[in-house]
């Protein structure tokens, strides 16, 4: 009988230990699965969808979901990945764009903006004051806007969140360029690629300071 409980007891504790170990493991793979920087490539144009369920989410965490009267569909997306991840910003939001007449992603900016993110838009000057563009908008919410003074186009089209996510590629923040356009846009954690367009940002963000607008030409009294 001893023998007996003394195998019992072995094998019990084989299966604790198992279980134990099955655990760990599990443990790791969502810890790895988290920790694994994001990698993702959208590709446009997107169905129309709603996104007022994850607008209301990130404007109150927790919230019971209020059902949408509009007759859009809520599905996965790309524009919802895109907001999705505009949204994931906790301290800063660098937009550098060429062209900016989207409502819903605006919204999701203003949104960052009043939960206290600091965002910041480079855009270009010709195409800010075109009609539909939500340029205005932000800067009325209180965003800093800065814009080119010459010539060529400022036709960068990318952002970047907590200066550790990037967010490029051909897709101009726009209705047209959103549901009709073959567009792709890419989504990184990598902090070489990251640093490469920060820099870029921080460069044409001094270089577009009003304070460095001149508004004659040199020699003109």
């Amino acid at each position: 009988m001893w023998a007996l409980g003394a195998v019992g007891g072995a094998r019990g504790a084989a299966l604790a230990a198992a279980a134990v170990a099955v655990t760990a493991v599990a443990l790791a793979v969502l810890a790895w699965r988290r920790a694994r920087p994001v990698r993702e490539v959208l590709f446009f144009p997107s169905r129309p969808c709603c996104i007022e369920a994850l607008l209301a989410e990130a404007a109150q965490p927790g919230a019971p979901a209020r059902p949408c009267p509009c007759p859009l569909p809520s599905g996965d997306t790309a524009l919802s990945r895109l907001v999705r991840r505009l949204l994931s910003a906790r301290r800063s939001l660098d937009l550098c764009l060429f062209c900016f007449s989207c409502p819903q992603l605006a919204r999701a900016v203003q949104l960052l903006h009043r939960r206290g993110v600091r965002v910041r838009l480079v855009t270009d000057a010709q195409y800010m004051g075109l009609h539909g563009s939500q340029i205005g908008r932000l800067r009325h919410a209180g965003i800093q806007v800065r814009h080119d003074q010459h010539s060529g186009y400022m036709h960068h089209k990318f952002a970047i969140v907590d200066r550790r996510m990037l967010i490029t590629g051909s897709l101009n923040w726009t209705t047209q360029a959103i549901q009709s356009n073959r567009e792709n846009v890419l989504v990184v954690e990598d902090a070489e690629y990251v640093k490469a367009f920060q820099d870029e940002f921080e460069r044409i963000w001094e270089e577009y300071n009003p304070t460095n607008y001149s508004f004659f030409l040199k020699g003109n009294k």
